[in-house]
Order: C-alpha cells, then sequence, then structure tokens
C-alpha cells in the first residue's frame, strides 16, 4: 500500500491556530525541505530516518512545519498520510 500525505498532494487543506496567540497559522511545507538545498529532492522515506521524529516513518506521518504571522512562532505539525 501506497501511502500519500493529503497535504502535499494537495487532497485536503488543514487549519490550524496558533499554540502561543490564537492567530491562524500558516503551512510552510515539510520540515524535511528545509534541511539543506537537496533535500527536497531526496527519497521521502529516507529523510523520515533522519528528521529526528521517530514516528514519521513507521506511522506513515509527514512533519510540516507552520508559521504565525502574528507572533512569529514555528509549529511542526505530524499530516496522518
Amino acid at each position: 500500500m501506497s501511502h500519500m500525505c493529503p497535504l502535499c498532494n494537495g487532497f485536503q487543506q488543514f487549519h490550524y491556530q496558533c499554540s502561543k496567540c490564537g492567530h491562524h497559522i500558516e503551512e510552510v511545507g515539510r520540515i524535511m525541505d528545509y534541511f539543506d538545498d537537496y533535500s527536497a529532492y531526496m527519497e521521502i522515506d529516507q529523510l523520515k530516518q533522519i528528521d529526528g521524529i521517530p514516528t514519521t516513518l513507521s506511522g506513515h506521518e509527514c512533519a510540516h512545519l507552520f508559521y504565525c504571522p502574528m507572533c512569529h512562532h514555528e509549529e511542526v505539525k505530524l499530516i496522518e498520510e
């Protein structure tokens, strides 16, 4: 079975509030895309082994970074694939 992130593939939108100020936070991409200049082109499952989150590979989760434009807080949300 192939697992696909509904956020990466545009199947679904997610709306979260900032845990600091309650303002709407914006999705700014997968956290693994911020590792280095080439990480966006690497195999996703390979990057999940080194993303620092132990459940992303085994739990079929995709870690996305969300940013609050109001208070500048950043949060990582795990999206079920």
